[in-house]
């Protein structure tokens, strides 16, 4: 199992904080390694203090079922396949905003989670961090 490097982990940082400030938002960014351990962590000036354990959440989420935590969303609403796994795990969060970390050659190496603002803006804020990583 191949794992998200220091080196890697800051590139998905500072692509997501770059696309927050092109939003004009203010983002909890969180990176962990594919054993959904917290590998790298920024809070942007002013971002909320409540969105510090949501973003490492939808990085652990997004991480352990390798997909993005809007996807795991839609299975865990009343009826669903996966109903109440937000209460697995010490807490999962399934709403937008958690994203797998890929490498190159396509092998899931880890994962980023993001908080501070809309669920749409906490998505793209991750997705442009993961998309750095090559």
């Amino acid at each position: 199992m191949s794992d998200i490097t220091m080196q890697q982990a800051r590139a998905a940082v500072d692509g997501a904080r770059k696309r927050s400030d092109e939003l004009g938002v203010k983002m909890n960014i969180a990176i962990v390694d594919a054993g959904t351990n917290l590998k790298a962590f920024a809070r942007m000036d002013g971002a909320w203090l409540g969105s510090i354990d949501i973003a490492i959440k939808k990085a652990r989420t997004a991480r352990m079922f390798d997909m993005n935590t809007g996807e795991i969303g839609k299975l865990s609403q009343p009826g669903g396949s996966l109903y109440n796994i937000e209460h697995s795990n010490d807490g999962l969060i399934t709403f937008p905003g958690g994203v797998p970390i890929k490498s190159s050659a396509g092998e899931i190496i880890g994962a980023i989670g993001v908080s501070g603002s809309t669920v749409e803006n906490d998505h793209a804020v991750a997705t442009a961090g993961a998309e750095t990583i090559e």
